[in-house]
């Protein structure tokens, strides 16, 4: 047997016993939520650095209550999602929330003169997982 044919073998025999990419992708967003959240629970100021001046009369509340609104309701849709439960939902709600706040570091990169696009860029790929996750657990109940 050839050195390519022992390498497909090898490679079909690895990906028999590996777990299934969107459900390792659902892990991931899930325990990513749910750090952020437990993250935002004890230590909410360091989080709330990322509401600019302009944002903060637009809160309903201060930027710390603000994150530690936020960070309960993350541990809770973080949870939900590594446990498979209301998936669609729980990713839903992490799917917009990360949009948003995308789209709310873009402005605020071209406002602010460059702040936040290291935070940015990296959410741009968490969005898009969690758009992958919700859109999989969309199929699955339709299943």
């Amino acid at each position: 047997m050839s050195t390519r044919h022992r390498a497909e073998a090898a490679a079909s025999a690895l990906g028999d016993r590996v777990p299934a990419p969107l459900s390792v992708a659902r892990v991931g967003l899930g325990a990513m939520v749910l750090l952020a959240g437990v993250h935002k629970l004890l230590a909410p100021g360091v989080w709330a650095a990322y509401v600019t001046d302009w944002l903060a009369p637009w809160l309903v509340v201060s930027p710390v209550a603000f994150m530690l609104v936020n960070g309960v309701l993350e541990v809770g849709f973080g949870a939900a999602i590594v446990a498979d439960r209301a998936t669609a939902v729980a990713a839903g709600v992490a799917a917009v929330s990360l949009s948003a706040t995308t789209a709310y570091l873009a402005v605020a990169a071209v406002v602010e003169g460059g702040f936040f696009v290291d935070v940015l860029v990296r959410d741009v790929g968490l969005s898009a997982l969690a758009w992958a996750v919700l859109f999989d657990a969309i199929r699955r109940s339709g299943q």
